[in-house]
């Protein structure tokens, strides 16, 4: 042991010695006899001791079970679940027992009895009088060696250690020799009671243990076809719930609109989303604040470079995806154009300001492309009057004196769209998610630049400025990334493409008279996305735990790569779930889901969970109510995680029967705690027991 380890082990061993009371009788009988190692009753009780030797072989009840285990190397995480799993009573009971005689060694999907064996002994040192902490190699050892993922001296998740540690004790002592092959059977319109019976009659002729008898509970699982309205329900076991935790913490992101017709001007909002929601979050925040039509989509794309570097079309992918410094730009385009082709425009103008004394001024890229749909026969022409119909909202000459060279996205003028000043320096307007439309100050005729937009490619009315106007631009398409110019577009050109891309971009050139005629710096600065905001100090981000049951039970539809088949439609769909507690265990295990994943992000949710530690009643989540044991539950151990994603510490506060009392294991040490004191944002790991 190094000396901080051993200056922090005195100190906790003298804290014990003070607050330990002797109370003998306080321990149940078996589990006296267990401990000491005979089964023999006596009518005097301890007949064969005398009370020195009695003392001797048992010590203070009060601190059995407060023993601590030595960090190995980053053994926290494990240290913290063992701590948890060593005080369900059941489990003490039954591994104090003669529990050598379960262990089946001829399950395949067992280890051999060997986790079982080393998790016994462990436990076994835990419930000792030796108040010296235990180093737990062996049982490392152990877990190494049939799981390679807990090897070495990297930090892990508690939680998933537990669960590889359940489930391999249940294997190791699951009483079932031979396992029968029993086939689900669908539901067919039987009462649920019934599917629900066989459904656990046939999980316990393959499973018995006494991990099934303390952990496994069973919910309904009924998925609904979107489509032919086809019902599956299933009966499926549970050894914990792994319930999210929904985040009240919101992230303010700004957005710019564009039209995908001409008809209105850019404009900038600012919306807030869920700090770890999701893409559709952001589209509907964005719908609301930009009072998008019915017969209207928003196409979401981040901008760098001046060009469109993806589209963000996938509902369910994370925000946090997106970085602070990112430009995002949304285009409102009519759900009848939603599968037809694009035609993305990127712009160079003669930047006049980088020009010296007799030197050509030079070509700079617009920030902000544009787009819109194409039509079904793309010709030099065609993709000219697109073009300027999508200038339109940027010209000066239709007499809006804030349509100047001077104003725009980054321009000390006043706001285009209501005439205040803007703080940012651009058009946003501010809206959560759940605001009323009409409190946005971005009205629809606010931004109309034209009564009636009409279709994109008809031309309008006559412009007698148009054919001097053309001579402005030039047109050249680029290659299907975007990056590389190719060939320059001749208006009179009619067969420009034999077969049209999915997405077409255009690179324009813009000669030097145009600048004069459009308000070029609208399309000249995209704001960043705002730096995350979170709640602020004294209204933490916090929820009830049975907001994470109702968040866990709702209906949701399934995910993309989980895709259901349904025999009626023969074909994959994606149903609706809805999940139900049907059973429920003696020992109730809640994993709360603070950490998350994806494949370029890692987040842990600071969220503080508000949940009960004498009561917890899951009556009315339960949809089997029929006569059946107590759904009250009483909180007797946590795992606790501190700190964030790149490093952190696992404790864990349990509550010792004997001690009457919460107490704390930070690895090697133990140390009583008040039980207000338990109630933290680091809660990761729920046990409760039945009352």
């Amino acid at each position: 042991m190094n000396e901080w380890n051993r200056l922090h082990h005195d100190c906790c061993h003298a804290d014990q010695e003070n607050l330990l009371e002797v109370q003998v009788y306080a321990m149940s009988d078996s589990l006296t006899s267990k401990i000491g190692g005979t089964n023999k009753e006596s009518p005097g009780g301890v007949n064969d001791l005398n009370a020195d030797s009695y003392y001797r072989s048992f010590g203070r009840a009060g601190s059995m079970g407060l023993i601590g285990l030595e960090n190995l190397g980053n053994t926290c995480f494990m240290n913290s679940s063992i701590q948890c799993l060593a005080h369900t009573p059941k489990l003490v009971d039954y591994f104090l027992g003669d529990y050598a005689r379960n262990i089946n060694r001829t399950n395949p999907l067992g280890l051999n009895g060997e986790l079982a064996l080393a998790f016994g002994e462990l436990l076994r040192s835990l419930w000792t009088t030796d108040r010296k902490p235990v180093a737990p190699h062996h049982f490392k050892e152990k877990i190494a060696c049939f799981a390679p993922q807990f090897s070495g001296f990297n930090q892990h998740d508690s939680q998933e250690l537990l669960a590889f540690l359940l489930d391999g004790l249940h294997e190791d002592l699951n009483q079932v020799k031979c396992k029968p092959y029993e086939e689900a059977k669908d539901a067919s319109g039987r009462p649920d009671e019934e599917v629900a019976d066989e459904y656990w009659s046939n999980h316990l002729a393959r499973n018995d243990s006494v991990i099934v008898d303390t952990c496994h509970g069973q919910y309904k699982s009924m998925l609904t076809c979107p489509t032919c309205s086809k019902k599956s329900v299933t009966f499926d076991p549970f050894m914990y719930l792994s319930l999210p935790v929904p985040s009240m913490a919101k992230r303010a992101m700004t957005v710019t609109v564009f039209s995908t017709d001409g008809s209105r001007e850019p404009c900038s909002y600012d919306v807030s989303v869920p700090k770890f929601g999701t893409l559709s979050d952001l589209v509907q925040a964005l719908s609301i604040a930009c009072l998008l039509g019915d017969d209207e989509i928003l196409l979401v794309a981040e901008v760098y470079n001046n060009c469109i570097l993806r589209y963000l079309e996938e509902p369910s992918d994370s925000v946090s995806l997106l970085r602070d410094g990112d430009k995002l730009a949304a285009y409102r385009l009519p759900k009848k154009y939603e599968k037809s082709p694009l035609v993305i425009f990127t712009h160079q103008h003669f930047d006049e300001h980088s020009s010296g004394d007799n030197v050509t001024p030079q070509k700079k890229e617009f920030e902000a492309p544009l787009l819109a749909a194409l039509p079904e026969r793309v010709n030099g022409l065609s993709l000219q009057n697109i073009y300027l119909k999508l200038l339109n909202p940027f010209q000066l000459s239709k007499g809006a004196s804030s349509l100047n060279g001077s104003a725009g996205f980054n321009g000390d003028s006043a706001d285009l769209m209501d005439g205040m000043p803007s703080d940012s320096g651009s058009n946003f307007q501010d809206i959560q998610l759940d605001d009323d439309p009409r409190n946005s100050n971005c009205s629809t005729n606010d931004c109309e630049i034209t009564n009636a937009p009409g279709e994109l490619y008809d031309g309008g009315k006559a412009d007698p400025n148009k054919e001097r106007r053309v001579e402005d631009f030039e047109f050249y398409l680029k290659s299907e990334r975007g990056d590389v110019q190719q060939q320059k577009i001749e208006i009179n050109e009619l067969d420009l493409l034999e077969t049209i891309p999915s997405r077409l971009h255009v690179n324009v050139h813009w000669q030097q008279n145009a600048s004069r005629q459009y308000a070029a710096s609208m399309l000249n600065n995209l704001p960043e996305i705002h730096k995350l905001e979170l709640t602020p100090k004294g209204t933490e981000d916090s929820i009830a735990l049975h907001g994470c049951l109702e968040a866990f039970l709702k209906e949701e539809p399934l995910g993309p790569e989980d895709m259901w088949y349904c025999p009626c439609c023969k074909k994959h769909q994606q149903a609706m779930k809805k999940l139900d507690l049907w059973r429920l265990p003696e020992v109730l295990v809640i994993h709360l889901k603070r950490f998350s994943y994806t494949q370029f992000t890692r987040n842990k949710l600071e969220t503080f969970v508000d949940f009960p530690t004498t009561d917890l009643d899951l009556s009315s989540y339960v949809a089997d109510k029929s006569e059946q044991p107590s759904s009250h539950y009483r909180l007797y151990a946590i795992s606790n995680h501190y700190g964030n994603m790149g490093g952190g510490h696992y404790t864990a506060s349990i509550y010792h029967e004997e001690g009457k009392g919460w107490y704390k294991f930070d690895d090697d040490c133990v140390t009583p705690i008040s039980e207000d004191s338990i109630k933290t944002p680091a809660a990761y790991v729920l046990f409760y027991r039945r009352q």
